[in-house]
């Protein structure tokens, strides 16, 4: 969890990521501002790794010389759009999950019943500041899974685009993964998402690195 105070204007002026220009995004992760940090730019990176896939499904699907994968793209560029859609609107939770743990800070706790009302807004917030970027590893692995399945069958001149999204997606199940683990101390001890998190991180990881391994390798043996 990042420890920065987030004012009014800085709260509003981040309210849609997906509104945002590439410059005025860049300009935005560059600056001082706690929002967007790693959470949002690894559901953003997802979610360009999921475009990618999408495009090499589309630079497939209706090809005379990839007409025996002509289903399989279909269905491979669908499911891609989806998730691409998914990473976005989480890119844009983990932003509001960290401006809600800013305003639950703030929160006055002069007498036992406001510092109690503090306290569990920002164990709600601390929550879901956690499960969006668990969310998003999630997510980006079964994009990663997508890339690993076009890679081999796409369009042969699309093919090293297969291989971006395959790092894309590593790289935001990866940072996703970080975000999950700085906010874990955050939880109450017997919170089950602090229990059960780590385990099923490492479970993500160890599948992506092979999703990633495998995509790349077959991306590899096309080029040659």
């Amino acid at each position: 969890m990042r420890h920065f105070r987030l004012t009014e204007t800085e709260a509003q002026a981040t309210a849609a990521l997906s509104q945002l220009s590439v410059d005025e995004l860049l300009e935005r992760l560059s600056s001082s501002a706690p929002v967007p940090g790693g959470g949002s730019a690894a559901a953003l990176a997802g979610a360009m790794g999921a475009s990618l896939v999408s495009m090499v499904a589309a630079l497939t699907v209706g090809r005379e010389a990839y007409v025996q994968v002509d289903v399989t793209a279909r269905e491979i560029g669908q499911s891609a759009n989806s998730l691409r859609q998914e990473l976005v609107d989480l890119a844009e939770q983990d932003s509001a999950a960290y401006r809600a743990f800013v305003s639950a800070r703030g929160l006055p706790r002069e007498t036992d019943a406001q510092r109690a009302a503090r306290a569990s807004a920002m164990q709600d917030a601390s929550k879901r500041s956690t499960e969006a970027p668990l969310r998003t590893a999630r997510v980006a692995r079964e994009a990663l899974e997508l890339a690993r399945r076009i890679a081999p069958i796409g369009n042969r001149n699309a093919v090293s685009d297969a291989g971006v999204a395959a790092q894309l997606l590593s790289a935001a199940v990866r940072g996703a993964s970080l975000n999950v683990r700085i906010n874990l101390p955050l939880l109450a001890e017997d919170e089950p998402l602090r229990l059960s998190a780590p385990a099923d991180l490492a479970d993500l990881e160890r599948e992506t690195a092979d999703l990633e391994a495998a995509a790349l390798a077959d991306v590899s043996s096309r080029i040659a």
